[in-house]
């Protein structure tokens, strides 16, 4: 039997309007932490180094990257991990429409 592909799933799950709904909302997040990763490498950092760097535990670098748990960083935190990379962060706003 021929297990779905993760493509045929999610073209499956967005069917559901909860779901759906869901998984918009969580777009942003996502968003971010593929850009906190890509400026990760882009430094050349490790996720021990960042760590390092913001005076915390690699454990709390992977939960903020990687987002096992729904979860929303903060704004603070966003912050400390562009500090340590060397960067500040710059907020925008668009409209809806």
């Amino acid at each position: 039997m021929n297990r779905p592909s993760f493509k045929d799933f999610k073209e499956k799950a967005l069917k559901d309007r909860e779901f759906k709904k869901e998984y918009e909302a969580m777009a942003p997040v996502w968003e971010l932490r593929r850009k906190l990763i890509k400026l990760r490498i882009k430094e050349g950092k490790t996720q021990e180094q960042v760590a390092k760097l913001m005076g915390t535990q690699k454990s709390n670098i992977s939960r903020l990257e990687g987002g096992g748990k729904a979860s929303f960083p903060t704004l603070s935190t966003i912050s400390k991990y562009a500090n340590a990379l060397g960067y500040k962060v710059n907020l925008e706003f668009d409209p809806l429409s």
